[in-house]
């Protein structure tokens, strides 16, 4: 076992490494205008540096979670770090569109491994009881504020430095922590000897690859090109049930689907994930292509959703401890709806103060309470031994409709915009801030699956309430006895 002090030392290890994961999934949307400019992409494209992160990302998290239970959480993790360092230097030496999506497809299959194995080591770290609930709440705070630093993080160094050096940074980070590990971290393996789905990790991240392309392409190509890709989309994912029925190891599961608290969690965070990362994405464009406004100015102008978002989420959290996710999740889907409501009235003229200043406020405090009940409705019927297969989905969710957000709303601005002045560009923008509320609509379906009784029960379990939505984080199922190497 370790010593009390060191646990600490080890978690801000682990801590930095989670800050760094999250962050890379929201820094680069300050970026994408400057990348476009300086790189070739075909129409819409661009869209892939930050949704090829997310897919790889949510596609491959179960199985990351999976490989570093088997063959030793550590081991995995200081591999995984030497990997997200490798991928970063390739995106920021990035000679063409084409060399930066690759390499931030790659980097997002290094923050699967990495997530997983960091959140399993905390929990075995620290033993059950209030050091261990105190050490998840920092995880998560840490990783939250991750998500919402990359606007802030984002301006300067974009501006300062080049687009480039919004991924070198990472480098320093993991040579550090890779060269503390062996001192401050223990080694420790998941119970049992299952197998690696492989099968079912390909399937399914194929499908959502193919399902992204084909909204991208969607505006330029023929319609039937579109169906075409649509329907290679549905098979891949029928491909996915039919190896997961058959599979020893399944990554998930397809009992677990019974629950329709499961189920309605997962839609309300694919709903935010398919909102935020939208918005944002639609926000960093309208802001510096028709304003003109620098990297940094739309990093101030941003940071009002991040602060909005953080604050909603702990009065959420303990919301959901008093009348269930349901109702919270609700009535932040309303709330979120008006903040999009009234970033659709947005203007080449529009003052700042006048509309998207308070858009965005709005927006994000549905988005911080949002989505911590949607976290905490989606474990809240989750048994003992699929607690970590539930949590894993859930983080999942959020990454995939992130990515597949922002191809959405790509295309939506695509197809309706007829020209490339301010007032054109502003006219796409408008209708993919409108189309935003569709998203939303598939959180309101997901409400209507959870049972009231249910979803108090889950919220009044002391554990649940300590989720955060924003952490990418895969809890074990059960505690393994640690060994260490120390």
């Amino acid at each position: 076992m370790v010593s009390h002090s060191k646990r600490w030392f080890a978690l801000a290890l682990l801590c930095l490494t989670g800050f760094m994961i999250i962050l890379d999934a929201s820094i680069v949307l300050v970026a994408v205008p400057s990348i476009e400019r300086e790189l070739t992409f075909s129409t819409g494209g661009v869209q892939w540096v930050p949704s090829g992160y997310a897919l790889m990302f949510g596609g491959l998290l179960l199985l990351g979670g999976r490989i570093s239970d088997l063959l030793g959480r550590r081991r995995v993790f200081m591999t995984g770090l030497v990997l997200f360092a490798a991928s970063s230097l390739l995106c920021g030496f990035a000679w063409s569109g084409d060399a930066l999506v690759l390499a931030r497809g790659l980097q997002g299959a290094a923050a699967a491994v990495l997530a997983p194995s960091a959140l399993s080591i905390v929990m075995t770290t620290f033993p059950s009881g209030p050091d261990r609930n105190k050490a998840l709440g920092i995880w998560g705070a840490t990783s939250g504020v991750g998500g919402t630093a990359g606007s802030l993080v984002g301006g300067p160094v974009t501006d300062g430095l080049g687009w480039q050096w919004i991924f070198f940074i990472n480098v320093p980070v993991c040579v550090l922590v890779v060269a503390l590990a062996p001192v401050l971290l223990l080694d420790s393996r998941g119970p049992g000897r299952r197998g690696f789905d492989v099968a079912g990790a390909v399937t399914v991240t194929a499908a959502l690859i193919v399902l992204v392309y084909a909204v991208i392409e969607a505006p330029e190509a023929s319609v039937s090109r579109t169906v075409l890709l649509l329907l290679l989309a549905a098979a891949l994912f029928v491909l996915f049930v039919v190896v997961e029925k058959r599979s020893a190891a399944p990554l998930v599961p397809l009992r677990i689907f019974r629950s329709r608290a499961l189920v309605g969690g997962n839609l309300i965070t694919i709903s935010w994930g398919l909102a935020a990362f939208g918005l944002n994405f639609v926000y960093t464009q309208y802001a510096q292509l028709a304003l003109g406004a620098s990297a940094i100015r739309y990093g101030l102008m941003s940071a009002v959703l991040a602060a909005s978002a953080v604050v909603a989420s702990m009065v959420g959290q303990h919301l959901v401890t008093r009348v269930g996710p349901r109702r919270v999740a609700f009535v932040s889907l309303v709330v979120a709806g008006v903040g999009t409501t009234l970033m659709t009235q947005l203007t080449v003229t529009s003052g700042y103060f006048e509309l998207a200043f308070w858009g965005l406020t709005i927006f994000g405090a549905g988005l911080g309470a949002g989505t911590v009940a949607g976290s905490i409705a989606s474990l809240s019927d989750a048994a003992g031994e699929d607690a970590g297969v539930a949590s894993g989905l859930q983080n999942a969710s959020f990454q995939i409709g992130g990515a597949v957000g922002v191809a959405a709303v790509s295309a939506m601005a695509t197809a309706s915009t007829s020209g490339t002045t301010p007032i054109a560009l502003t006219h796409g923008y408008r209708v993919a801030f409108a189309g935003v509320w569709v998203f939303l609509a598939i959180g309101f379906a997901g409400c209507a699956l959870i049972k009231q009784v249910l979803e108090i029960h889950g919220a009044k379990s002391g554990h649940l309430t300590s989720v955060v939505a924003t952490s990418a984080r895969r809890p074990p199922a059960k505690e393994a006895p640690c060994s260490s190497s120390d």
